[in-house]
């Protein structure tokens, strides 16, 4: 794990003509996909997190309704707050069968370290949902609510944690913490796994986290949320304050996305974005995003390319505000 200390004081047939008998009669370019092609399926991140839970849900989708025609090889390939997973995928451009699910680290990572890549290269398939966090402590905890917390911050050292470096996960507690006034560590991981056995063992005060991805654990009473930072509290954490209705100013969410190899030719993004057109039709995709507390938002193309380079300068500008990035 990385710590991060941080200090805040307050806010993408043609038909071939037969050649004469003496000339090789050219090979006809194989229509994608490519059944004999294993898709390769990066998730940048460990298992169980948000990354992990989206992608392997889209690839149970395209099983279930025979929308993908070869196999897909789905591997973790976590490191670097992303930078390791869509390092490998950036690798591959030009490819076809190269693809991965993105997080708010995509946006962040670049521009805090030298990743080799810009969000910018890969080839847009779309925007599927926004993802919005939960503020947890453990259950055992004696913070019991969002006043005694702040309170708590405020006279004493608390160390929050994460996934990623400079990820939403850490924009939204600094931004709560520069209007609350209190300071904090921040603590990064790769894997949820690893982040959830910090808290429950007392090594991290809180965390931030995907809902979805912990409901067991607060149902089960392990783990208690103090705030929800989305615009609403959904069915699921009823009962839970949201940032909006607190006045706090808080309103950053976690984009998911789908994205392809750069360079990638024009049929293999055309090809996803209309079997992306059909999973986010699906029954299991609604019950997915009811089931991990999402929002859908959906682009497509160079509609989510643009969304990105927007997002992406917007968070910036908060990172700089707190100290982050330079």
């Amino acid at each position: 794990m990385t710590k991060l200390n941080t200090t805040f004081k307050t806010g993408a047939l043609a038909l071939l003509v037969a050649a004469p008998l003496a000339v090789a009669t050219p090979a006809i370019a194989q229509q994608y996909p490519d059944p004999a092609q294993t898709l390769d399926w990066t998730i940048a991140f460990g298992p169980g997190g948000g990354n992990d839970i989206m992608a392997r849900t889209i690839v149970e989708i395209l099983n279930t309704y025979d929308l993908y025609p070869g196999d897909i090889a789905l591997e973790n390939r976590a490191g670097g707050s992303g930078a390791v997973g869509w390092g490998y995928l950036a690798n591959q451009a030009g490819s076809a069968y190269g693809i991965s699910t993105t997080s708010g680290s995509f946006i962040t990572t670049p521009l805090q370290a030298d990743t080799g890549w810009a969000i910018t290269d890969f080839t847009p398939i779309a925007l599927l949902a926004a993802d919005d966090l939960v503020l947890v402590v453990n259950g055992d905890s004696p913070i019991q609510n969002l006043d005694e917390f702040i309170a708590f911050a405020q006279a004493n050292p608390i160390s929050i944690s994460g996934i990623g470096t400079v990820n939403v996960d850490f924009i939204v507690p600094a931004l709560f913490a520069q209007e609350a006034g209190f300071e904090f560590e921040y603590i990064s991981f790769n894997a949820m796994a690893d982040q959830i056995t910090a808290v429950l063992s007392g090594a991290v005060d809180a965390m931030m986290s995907n809902p979805g991805e912990i409901l067991g654990l607060i149902d089960s009473g392990d783990l208690r949320p103090l705030v929800f930072t989305g615009r609403s509290t959904p069915e699921a954490l009823a009962g839970v304050p949201n940032f909006a209705e607190l006045g706090i100013g808080v309103e950053v969410s976690m984009p998911r996305g789908l994205i392809l190899a750069p360079d990638a030719p024009a049929e293999a993004q055309e090809f996803w974005i209309e079997t992306m057109r059909r999973v986010v039709e699906t029954p299991e995709w609604q019950a997915y995003i009811t089931n991990n507390t999402l929002t859908p938002t959906i682009l497509f193309g160079d509609d989510f390319r643009d969304f990105l380079a927007n997002t992406q300068e917007d968070f910036a500008t908060v990172l700089r505000e707190v100290g982050a990035i330079d």
